[in-house]
């Protein structure tokens, strides 16, 4: 081996380790800055952005939103909303739920004002989220304590104080679990706890595409079924909704 040729191979080898070294150096620096890039809060506000700017659709909203739950250990959700301190003194209503406002803590990449509202959604055993379809609104729903029964229906159409509507989804949802509704998927829904409390981390996004949202409460044991396998049920005030379905009597 000559001169130039020993000088070139030790010049490459010099190369290779300061290459090598500013890689684990890079490393060392970005790996514990990584996860909070990446938060889950972040991707979330990330995916409510997108559905307002409608280049996403509301039912890859609610595919994203639910997958994104399935990648998030419960134990980080719980902790980073302090869903400890948001439940002491919680108080449960007869009739239906009550709500808290949740707050994120100052995160890096996400704004003090996300995209969407954030609440938590408490309530007692046989109590429920009364069933009602929505407009103009898209929302997922994770459950963070207990169990309850979820039914959903498809909004087909309206008619005067009715709403047709079509059964999608009865089951039993429990810690963990997620379900989402939006004017294209699942729009109507009815949770009823099972256990002596139950309590759901909300995300909702109002006044889609410009409009002002709506909520419809409905009369599910009043519903008329029709020939094609959907059902006319009447919209109930808030009131009379709450007083039939807002406390399950056995």
């Amino acid at each position: 081996m000559d001169r130039r040729e020993f000088t070139k191979d030790v010049f490459a080898a010099v190369t290779s380790f300061a290459l090598l070294d500013s890689l684990f150096a890079f490393n060392a620096i970005t790996n514990p800055i990584k996860p909070i890039l990446d938060h889950w809060a972040i991707r979330l506000n990330e995916y409510c952005r997108d559905l307002n700017n409608q280049s996403i659709t509301a039912t890859e909203w609610q595919s994203q939103v639910e997958a994104l739950y399935t990648q998030i250990e419960l134990a980080d959700i719980l902790k980073f909303i302090d869903f400890a301190n948001l439940t002491k003194g919680f108080t449960y209503p007869d009739l239906g739920v009550n709500t808290k406002p949740v707050n994120f803590p100052k995160l890096t990449g996400l704004p003090e004002r996300t995209a969407f509202v954030k609440k938590i959604f408490g309530m007692q055993k046989d109590r429920a989220i009364i069933p009602h379809g929505h407009s103009n609104m898209a929302s997922a729903h994770l459950v963070l304590k207990g169990e309850m029964h979820l039914r959903h229906y498809e909004k087909i159409s309206t008619e005067g104080h009715h709403l047709i509507i079509k059964p999608t989804i009865d089951k039993v949802l429990r810690t963990g679990g997620c379900s989402s509704i939006s004017d294209e998927k699942d729009n109507v829904h009815w949770f009823i706890a099972n256990t002596p409390s139950a309590f759901t981390f909300d995300v909702i996004m109002l006044d889609l595409q410009g409009k002002p949202y709506d909520i419809h409460n409905l009369d599910i044991f009043a519903g008329k079924g029709l020939s094609d396998g959907t059902f006319k049920v009447p919209i109930l005030d808030v009131e009379t909704a709450l007083k039939k379905y807002g406390k399950n009597h056995h």
